[in-house]
């Protein structure tokens, strides 16, 4: 066992320094917040020298943006992934639910906290361009029902916009509840209400 932990940390240390830092700076303010989590433990848990994270950073408030705008692509890579299995619209808006349930899953092990980049965005303040990532993400979110709903529901626009906006605050709230519970099934339980919803507004005349 030790020959295998020497082999991982020895593999660790290869990877280029960037990477690194990213990596640990993720697992840190996820787990303990972005305000309690400062450059110097970044950089002991990362191994690498001070000079090398201020080589690729300019400054925490950089790392910080770095660390959103990589949650946002990797949950738009899972996303595509779950979208990938789907056979029309309805599934496709579920897809979303499951990408969030998805991301729930992979955070239980470690200790699911419900949505890093909001859990980030809470920490900073009005203004702050790292915020700006995080709507920007939420939006895109919403623009994605947006989209799969109208495929679903091409001649009732008003209904699109409406239910779709229904939908995300679902989700949101979900994701909320079941971060503060670190428990993933308030998601499960979104996911059968939405999908309730969808076939609610598909049967309608």
């Amino acid at each position: 066992m030790s020959e295998i932990r020497a082999g991982a940390a020895a593999a660790g240390r290869r990877r280029p320094a960037r990477e690194r830092l990213l990596v640990t700076a993720a697992r840190r303010f996820y787990a303990d917040g972005v305000t309690a989590t400062g450059i110097d433990t970044i950089i002991a848990e990362a191994g690498v020298a001070k000079t090398s994270l201020y080589n690729n950073f300019s400054s925490k408030a950089e790392l910080v943006r770095t660390y959103l705008d990589t949650r946002h692509e990797e949950w738009l890579a899972t996303y595509r992934t779950r979208l990938k299995e789907t056979a029309g619209p309805r599934e496709a808006v579920l897809a979303v639910f499951d990408t969030y349930a998805d991301c729930a899953e992979a955070a239980r092990e470690t200790g699911f906290r419900g949505c890093g980049l909001l859990n980030a965005a809470a920490e900073l303040p009005a203004g702050d361009a790292a915020r700006d990532i995080v709507r920007r993400h939420k939006e895109t979110v919403e623009e994605l029902i947006v989209g799969h709903l109208g495929r679903l529901l091409p001649e009732r626009p008003g209904e699109v916009s409406r239910l779709a906006e229904h939908l995300s605050f679902l989700l949101e709230g979900a994701m909320a509840r079941a971060g503060l519970e670190g428990d993933g099934r308030r998601l499960t339980h979104a996911r059968t209400l939405a999908a309730a919803l969808l076939d609610g507004a598909a049967d309608k005349p």
